[in-house]
């Protein structure tokens, strides 16, 4: 059973707990990431917000464990791990593929009755906006070096050999599972939804980010930084203070 307190689940990470915050936000890694991305992210919002971080098997202490390559199975895993932190209103933060698992987990929570109440979605085009992409049918050298164009990922990491044959499996799935994902036609979600977009990245054109519009029947902002698919690396104080703004204003 998860330990609500110190959250222990091998799913959910809460590295700063604020048990007098009002909403929390979980937060949704990018491929071939882990929750430890937003060790940062928790630290400064707490006490104000209580942050989760989901961690996908495959990877850290979770390293042992198969990786899951559907972002189906993903959403369904995530959403079960949160159900015991539904006590408090959820908001959703994801980057990447975490974008597009967040909105999954999104629309079981709003099934389920215990619908988020802001869903920010950073670095990802609309689900509704599919691109072909092949990334995880590479070999090995293919995959480094689309990760090292898209600078996300520590440099130093890339050239341990060692370090890399433990992480590409993570990646690749992760690639297999934003690469495969297709949007099913539904109700769009009800609660608010706010994008944040680097204005050179070369995974989302402004008008596929502009496109989650169509996945909510609440307000929708879109916010557009310098930088490319990983600008949020030279503007976490910025987004930080944006996510701050819109959950402590409630």
């Amino acid at each position: 059973m998860t330990n609500v307190s110190t959250g222990t689940d091998s799913w959910v990470r809460r590295f700063h707990p604020a048990d007098t915050a009002g909403t929390r936000l979980v937060c949704f890694p990018h491929a071939g990431g882990s929750a430890s991305y937003y060790f940062p992210v928790s630290q400064a919002l707490s006490p104000a917000v209580d942050v989760l971080a989901i961690q996908y098997p495959g990877r850290q202490d979770r390293r042992t464990e198969p990786c899951l390559d559907d972002v189906g199975e993903l959403a369904e895993r995530a959403t079960t791990a949160l159900g015991p932190w539904t006590d408090r209103p959820l908001a959703l933060f994801g980057h990447s593929l975490g974008a597009t698992l967040a909105y999954e987990v999104a629309l079981r929570l709003e099934a389920a009755g215990t619908g988020p109440v802001e869903l920010f979605a950073s670095g990802r085009r609309a689900p509704s906006r599919h691109r072909d992409g092949r990334v995880h049918l590479g070999d090995d050298d293919s995959l480094i070096d689309t990760i090292r164009q898209l600078s996300g990922t520590d440099p130093r990491a890339l050239e341990d050999e060692e370090l890399l044959r433990m992480v590409l499996p993570a990646i690749r799935s992760d690639y297999k599972a934003a690469e495969t994902y297709r949007h099913r036609p539904g109700p769009p979600l009800s609660c608010p939804i706010t994008v944040l977009t680097g204005d050179h990245d070369p995974e989302v054109t402004r008008d596929e980010a502009a496109a989650w519009s169509d996945h909510t029947t609440d307000r929708f902002s879109l916010h557009e930084f310098p930088g490319g698919h990983f600008y949020l690396n030279a503007h976490a104080a910025t987004v930080v203070s944006l996510i701050r703004t819109h959950l402590t204003r409630r």
